[in-house]
């Protein structure tokens, strides 16, 4: 058994509880099917320490033992942000390895779809024969995927398959800790607090700026109503408190006059976002990076013109927030 299994099944409880990073060895090697190393990722002092790490020795395109997958699960919601490394899978391997955490979902722009697999939403800076191949500017704010939905994500699952020489990395915002550090005060006034979110909030400032982004038709406009969550969701499977609000997608809190709402949601954004919260992700060739939805904001960072990147990404569908 696996020194960080030992760890995790230690003490029973019905919330996971999150395993201190003082108990979690540097690296953890698996004992299971296949060897494969879990270890920290080096990040700059004042970086969020929670978030983040890599694992190395895996590969997804071979069978993954239901104790490995265990493994792999409590790695995930230990620290939100797990970076598989050198995986060179299908797409086909890639939605299958997504399945085993839950349904997936569709995103509403289907013309970014990869071809014979609507799953894969294709993130793509790329243009051919005057058209682009994928979602060019995705992640332009800070969001959580499909907060905007019922049921928004519970994580997402992003393959590296062509990558710039220059920028592109992703970063990565922990809301436990963001929560963690409010003021007692501010944690109560959040207390039952409900916000909207709208994949329209900042859809046609993205089109202004970005001539491929398409106009929605009716059926698209019908398929992302607005929908209402908590300001401060509860994780389902760790317990962990965690803000739940964005600049993408959250428009108002629920039951506050309009200025209050708008000074109260911009106070939480800055809080949100600052740089001891935040994880920056460089990317490696044939990473696959998969960050949980409900513990994490994220943010594209850009690629200038003249470098190419390529990427495809799996949602996988999460529960309604509490």
């Amino acid at each position: 058994m696996s020194a960080l299994f030992d760890v995790l099944t230690a003490h029973p409880f019905s919330f996971r509880r999150p395993v201190p990073d003082s108990v979690l060895p540097a690296a953890v090697r698996s004992q299971g099917a296949q060897d494969f190393e879990v270890r920290p990722i080096a990040q700059p002092a004042g970086s969020s320490r929670r978030l983040g790490v890599e694992v190395r020795g895996l590969n997804l395109a071979k069978p993954l033992t239901a104790d490995d997958f265990a493994r792999l699960h409590e790695v995930h919601l230990d620290h939100s942000v797990v970076v598989y490394r050198n995986q060179r899978i299908t797409p086909a391997e890639h939605i299958a390895f997504s399945r085993r955490f839950g349904p997936l979902q569709r995103h509403v722009l289907r013309n970014y779809k990869l071809d014979e697999h609507d799953e894969i939403l294709v993130v793509s800076n790329i243009i051919e024969n005057g058209q682009p191949t994928g979602l060019g500017d995705a992640g332009a704010y800070w969001h959580s995927d499909l907060s905007y939905k019922p049921k928004p994500a519970l994580g997402s699952l992003l393959h590296a398959q062509e990558l710039p020489d220059v920028g592109g990395d992703t970063l990565f915002a922990d809301q436990v800790a963001a929560y963690e550090a409010l003021p007692y005060q501010l944690k109560q006034q959040l207390q039952g607090l409900l916000a909207e979110h709208s994949y329209l909030h900042k859809y046609e400032e993205l089109r202004s700026r970005n001539p491929f982004r398409p106009q929605l038709s009716a059926e698209q406009m019908a398929e992302v109503q607005p929908a209402v969550h908590p300001v401060v969701r509860t994780h389902p499977e760790t317990g962990r408190k965690a803000l739940f609000v964005s600049e993408h997608f959250t428009t108002r809190i629920i039951g506050l006059p309009p200025a209050r709402s708008e000074a109260l949601l911009a106070e939480l954004f800055a809080h949100s976002t600052q740089p001891q919260f935040v994880y920056r992700h460089h990317w490696q060739p044939h990473d696959l990076v998969f960050w949980d939805n409900r513990a994490v904001l994220h943010l594209a960072t850009g690629v200038p013109a003249d470098q190419r990147r390529k990427l495809y990404r799996t949602t996988i569908e999460g529960d309604v927030p509490v």
